[in-house]
């Protein structure tokens, strides 16, 4: 079917919009949730920062190696049915959490809860390429960041009640309530806009997708400028608490803060797109990023808290009109196997985030010098990711 090129292509389309956020917020929310409980999860496990967040490096690894699977199977059987069952697996993973006596387990069981919350993430991309493109299909994606923005805003303030009310485990279960529910409104409310392809060998298909640059460098590009969010993510609740001896309820508010200018910038993402192509507001704003990344850089040590708090904000919200116009310029030319190259997408990206989490992890010396540090490096290879993708787009014909 043809992609409609309205000014507002959401109208007639909120109940599909709204599923749609709902499941691109599956990992948001399961990763945001629980980073108050972090400290608490490493004390009750008697386990160290670093192997506390394995527990994220598991759930981003999940994310990104699942995507392989699903993404095929969307393209082969339709989106309902993939997706039905990466729900199952979600809860399941949640649960198996919730359950868990030792930090190993625990990061295990994390990395099944991805494994089925990745499926959410493959289908969402893969439905919104087969109804629009071009600026309509980053307008959605904007769109989509209202939505699923709700996660992390009210996620770690959840997270805090639950944790101050019954404990770490506690959230997990509350995770596996919103699996159960998810499923429920997507066997009820999601419908297959993409008919099934006929089999079609995995590599030859994905041979074709990474055949066109511009999809790898702008996916590349997109993929580091989302790591320095992660990286961020992996290592604020140790700086904003173990450093700076916030609360984890006042860390929450700062969270919500960060989330809400990302959700706000996105939203000023969609009026930007009615004058500006995808491509260049993205690498208008990674720029912008790389410049606070490298204040923020040499802040590390000296700053305070509002310092801190202040910059981050910036560099987060630089990232709602980077990450969606990346997105739309690496799948502009892959209707006809959106499942995977949604997929490809994915993996590329989330295998990016997980090494940065990672590293924030390893390099962490008890200060905010390791996450700003990985911060910075990610924006700086974003940004010539970005700028060689549309160099690229600018020489190579389409496919």
């Amino acid at each position: 079917m043809s992609a409609p090129t309205s000014d507002t292509p959401e109208r007639g389309a909120l109940g599909l919009v709204l599923l749609l956020g709902g499941l691109t917020a599956i990992g948001p929310l399961s990763i945001d949730a629980y980073l108050p409980a972090l400290p608490e999860i490493a004390r009750d496990l008697h386990a160290s920062a670093a192997a506390t967040q394995l527990t994220l490096s598991t759930f981003f690894l999940g994310l990104a190696s699942a995507q392989l699977v699903w993404g095929p199977l969307a393209d082969r059987l339709g989106r309902r049915r993939p997706l039905a069952i990466g729900l199952v697996l979600f809860t399941i993973g949640a649960i198996a959490c919730a359950l868990a006596p030792t930090i190993e387990l625990l990061a295990a069981a994390r990395f099944l809860q991805a494994v089925g919350g990745s499926s959410g993430m493959v289908v969402t991309r893969a439905v919104v390429r087969d109804r629009w493109a071009g600026r309509d299909a980053a307008r959605i994606m904007s769109l989509l960041v209202l939505v699923m923005g709700a996660a992390p805003v009210l996620a770690p303030s959840l997270g805090s009640a639950l944790l101050a009310v019954a404990g770490w485990r506690a959230i997990f279960v509350a995770l596996a309530v919103f699996g159960v529910l998810a499923l429920i409104a997507t066997q009820i409310g999601l419908r297959d806009l993409q008919a099934p392809r006929p089999p079609e060998p995995i590599a030859h298909a994905a041979k074709q997708v990474l055949r066109d640059r511009v999809f790898v460098t702008a996916a590349l590009g997109g993929g580091f400028a989302q790591a320095g969010l992660f990286a961020y993510i992996a290592g604020s609740s140790f700086v904003f608490i173990e450093h700076h001896g916030l609360e984890p309820a006042t860390y929450a508010w700062i969270f919500g803060a960060n989330a809400a200018g990302y959700v706000l910038s996105a939203q000023l993402n969609r009026r930007a797109l009615m004058r500006a192509e995808p491509g260049a507001i993205a690498r208008a704003a990674i720029v912008v990023t790389l410049a606070i990344a490298v204040v923020l850089r040499l802040t590390a040590i000296d700053g305070g808290v509002f310092v801190h708090a202040s910059l981050i904000w910036i560099y987060v919200a630089t990232l709602g009109l980077t990450n969606p116009n990346a997105t739309a310029v690496a799948l502009e030319h892959q209707h006809a196997r959106a499942g995977l190259a949604s997929a490809l997408l994915g993996t590329m990206q989330l295998a990016i985030a997980a090494l940065s989490s990672a590293a924030v992890g390893l390099l962490s010396d008890g200060t905010p010098r390791a996450m700003t540090t990985v911060m910075l490096g990610c924006a700086a290879v974003s940004l010539i990711f970005l700028f060689r993708a549309h160099a690229l787009a600018r020489v190579t014909p389409v496919g």
